[in-house]
């Protein structure tokens, strides 16, 4: 499939469903799905070499209320900031900008009941990220990668926002990156979840504005796509690089490589 995100999860659906292997041409919007896959997102035509002399490994597939997605699903605040017309073209300014205005005085809490573990109070979130494995995140916009895509969980962050001084350190932690330190993040990871609302919900699925009918189910398909790479992609995602520094330094990244990926 040469195109977006969602381009790609409609075309990965199918792959999987016929257990065909899948080539990701990198040639739309964003290309996330591309970046986590390790494949060059400025060559396009290189990306092609997949179909002569490609790789292949299997990778984790999700799915919300039984549709394929590939990089996350967001609820609640995250969702109204997708659903603007300036999203595309300036994600974390819009982000910054907007949650003031969506956290005003009118603001009506999103009555989501997450189902999370004992140790996360998740009644009532203001945002739910669901990710086709995890993220390594530091801003809501989905400014990460993930380190694998095949470890066959969802990741999951809800984000509870009660005034407005949560407000104000949020959109601060927000713009400096800091995500995650703001105490009212918590995130864990679980192949399923369930989201339930008084009524339907927006949601971002991969970068599309969509409505969902509640409760809102998702579910993790370990290694349900056969993904064939290019010869020349390294087949790691920025995440799993720095990871491998991190741990072995060059050789890390070398081991990562010659491994052709995570």
């Amino acid at each position: 499939m040469a195109g977006g995100d969602g381009s790609q999860a409609l075309v990965a659906t199918i792959a999987a469903e016929h257990d065909l292997p899948f080539v990701c041409i990198p040639a739309g919007t964003r290309n996330h799905f591309a970046l986590d896959l390790g494949i060059d997102r400025d060559d396009v035509v290189g990306a092609l070499d997949a179909f002569m002399d490609g790789y292949e490994r299997r990778i984790d597939l999700a799915t919300v209320n039984g549709r394929v997605f590939v990089n996350n699903v967001s609820l609640g605040l995250y969702a109204e900031i997708v659903q603007s017309d300036d999203y595309r073209d300036a994600k974390m300014k819009t982000a910054a900008n907007m949650l003031p205005d969506l956290l005003g005085n009118d603001y009506s809490q999103f009555d989501f009941e997450v189902e999370g573990p004992s140790d996360v109070d998740c009644s009532h979130p203001d945002l739910v990220l669901v990710s086709n494995n995890v993220y390594q995140l530091t801003q809501i916009g989905g400014f990460g990668t993930r380190e694998h895509l095949d470890e066959g969980v969802l990741g999951i962050i809800a984000i509870a926002v009660t005034n407005a001084a949560d407000l104000a350190a949020l959109v601060t932690l927000e713009t400096a990156g800091r995500g995650p330190s703001f105490r009212g993040w918590h995130a864990w990871s679980d192949p399923t979840l369930v989201l339930r609302s008084s009524r339907p919900v927006n949601a971002g699925i991969d970068g599309e504005a969509v409505t969902l009918d509640t409760p809102v189910h998702f579910e993790s398909r370990p290694g349900a796509l056969r993904v064939c790479l290019a010869p020349q992609q390294v087949g790691a995602s920025p995440a799993a690089i720095v990871k491998g520094v991190q741990h072995a330094g060059f050789r890390g990244v070398w081991r990562i490589a010659l491994g052709r990926g995570q």
